[in-house]
This record gives C-alpha cells, sequence and structure tokens, in this order.
C-alpha cells in the first residue's frame, strides 16, 4: 500500500514537470530573452540608407568614439560595452560621466582594428562613421560574426535625437532617452534666445595646419553647432566634404571673427594656437592679432551627448559679453 502510494506520488510529478515544462518551452525560431527581463521584441530601423534590424538585446557592446562612449554613459548603459575607441581624440569624458566612464574597457585607444573587433566576442556596434569603410571595418563582413551596427553619423540635430531616440529602442529605454533629448533641446533653445540679436560671428575652424587649414565643411555636424552658438562657418558653402584643407588664400579672403582650435592628443592645445600665431598667413588676421581663439575637445562637435555643452561653451567664447 506504501509502495503504491509513492507511485501515485511520483507520477503526479512527473505531470507537474511536464506541464510546467511545455508553458515555459519556445516554439521553433522563437528567441529566449528571459535574461533581458522577459521577451524582446524585434526592432527595426532605418540607419542612414541601412536597415538595421535588432532580434534580441544586445549584451557586448563596443562604443567607437568617444562621443558614443559617453552618450551610453549618459544613457545609463555603461554596462553594456566592452570596449571603445579613439580616446586619442578625446580630452577625456566630462565630469559628470568621469566614474562611469572610467569602467569601459579600452579595444584601441586609436582607430578599432578589424582584428580586436572580430575577437572580442560583441554583438552590437554604435560607432561614429570614420570607423566603417575605406579598408577599415566591413559592416557586412561584421554581420557574418554576429555584429550589428548602428552607425553614428548625424549632420542636424533631428539625425543625432533620432540616434538617441533609436538606442531607447534598442536598449527598452524609451522614456530615458526622451528625457534626455529633451534637456538637450531647451538647453540649446536657451543659448539661441541668448544670441538672438547678434549678427553671427564669421567662424573659422581650426583642426590643424601643413599646407593649409584642415577644416570642417558645410555638412559637417559642428557647422551646426556653430549656428545654434551665433555663428557662422566661413566654409559653410563647401557640401561636397566633411573635413577638407583650405588654402591660407581662402582664409584670407573670408575673413573669420573668431577661430575654433580643436583640442586633443596631438599636437597639444598650446603648440596650434603658437603655429597659428606664428604663420605669416594667419598671423594677418584681425582675430589672431586679438587672440580671438575658442578652444574645444573635439568629441565635444561630435553628435552624442555633448551637443548643448558644446553649443553653450562656443555662445561663450564668441559673445563672452552676453554671459558674464
Amino acid at each position: 500500500m506504501k509502495r503504491n502510494k509513492n507511485l501515485f506520488l511520483l507520477a503526479c510529478i512527473l505531470v507537474m514537470a511536464f506541464l510546467f515544462t511545455g508553458c515555459g518551452s519556445k516554439a521553433p525560431g522563437q528567441r529566449d530573452d528571459t535574461a533581458n527581463g522577459g521577451s524582446y521584441e524585434k526592432v527595426e530601423l532605418h540607419n542612414y540608407g541601412r536597415e538595421v534590424v535588432i532580434e534580441s538585446m544586445p549584451q557586448k557592446v563596443l562604443t567607437l568614439g568617444p562621443n558614443c562612449s559617453e552618450l551610453f554613459v549618459a544613457l545609463g548603459l555603461t554596462d553594456k560595452i566592452i570596449g571603445n575607441s579613439l580616446d586619442n581624440h578625446s580630452r577625456g569624458p566630462l565630469p559628470e560621466y568621469a566614474a562611469e566612464y572610467a569602467k569601459i574597457p579600452e579595444l584601441n585607444y586609436a582607430n578599432a582594428t578589424r582584428e580586436a573587433v572580430i575577437s572580442s566576442g560583441a554583438d552590437f556596434i554604435y560607432g561614429i562613421d570614420w570607423e566603417f569603410g575605406d579598408g577599415r571595418l566591413e559592416i557586412e563582413e561584421l554581420k557574418e560574426y554576429g555584429i550589428n551596427v548602428y552607425m553614428n553619423k548625424a549632420s542636424t540635430l533631428e539625425e543625432a535625437y533620432q540616434e538617441i531616440a533609436d538606442l531607447g529602442k534598442i536598449f527598452r529605454i524609451e522614456d530615458k532617452a526622451a528625457a534626455f533629448i529633451q534637456e538637450q533641446q531647451e538647453r540649446i533653445g536657451a543659448v539661441a534666445e541668448k544670441v538672438s540679436g547678434q549678427e553671427p560671428l564669421r567662424v573659422l575652424v581650426y583642426d590643424s595646419g601643413g599646407d593649409g587649414v584642415y577644416t570642417c565643411g558645410g555638412t559637417n555636424f559642428e557647422t551646426l553647432l556653430i549656428e545654434k552658438a551665433g555663428g557662422k562657418n566661413i566654409f559653410a558653402d563647401v557640401t561636397t566634404k566633411q573635413w577638407f584643407m583650405a588654402s591660407y588664400e581662402e582664409v584670407l579672403k573670408r575673413e573669420p571673427d573668431v577661430i575654433v582650435v580643436h583640442d586633443y592628443d596631438v599636437p597639444a592645445l598650446e603648440d596650434k594656437i603658437r603655429a597659428i600665431k606664428s604663420d605669416p598667413a594667419l598671423a594677418q588676421l584681425e582675430c589672431v592679432k586679438n587672440e580671438r581663439f575658442v578652444p574645444i575637445t573635439l568629441e565635444s562637435v561630435l553628435p552624442g551627448a555633448r551637443m548643448a555643452y558644446a553649443v553653450e561653451l562656443l555662445a561663450k567664447g564668441f559673445y563672452p559679453e552676453l554671459f558674464n
């Protein structure tokens, strides 16, 4: 009798186990995302002419570019990053992001290499467009290794906000992304209101020197930030290239009122300003004689977490009297 009772109990346990297993099983082709806090609804996005399909929450992310890394920090996604690149184009994160940024492992100090990316174990990349194509990283090849790519390439604020909103969808933080966008819009709007009565200053962007001035054109995101700060890039009419070498003759002809100087690792900011002052052509400019220089770190003029910060900094450099 006792033996029969034990057999009955065992049968009940097996039936219950079967029922629970059956209820929890996935249909063929259905992805199990319980590690992500439940099922993950597929996300389909347009990314500068490419279709990006995300079928599961990315877990191992490479952020290629300091602006991309800092945006992930701002959105609370630091724990997703397994490596970054291009810190040679950075002077370090903003103070409010420093503690979290310090947790990010470095994949490559300069440009990301194919070998480092492929062997990283990454399943997703958010990277600046410089890192792709032209013999660098090929997106189609990365797909073969199970690495999805979402490119950072904004040339307008609307495109930059769309990138942030898309990251919100991918990582299921839509509310946080929307709040961040709103904060950026409000701060940029406040600067625009403050400088609205000013005649736009003519601005030369000086990235580096050589046979001329390596500067940015009209489709570059920095041109937009300059405009929001109350300036006008003197080469805004160059729309065929984001970056190009302008001749000294052309710079002199366009007579900039102020020079925005990029600050990153080499050459140092002080060396760039010294080179500008000692150059026979540039030294003729009134803005050089009056030392109208506005230094800014390179990552600050890239689309990412610093849009409002950059507009505020540039505006203070252009119109110090308005902010004193």
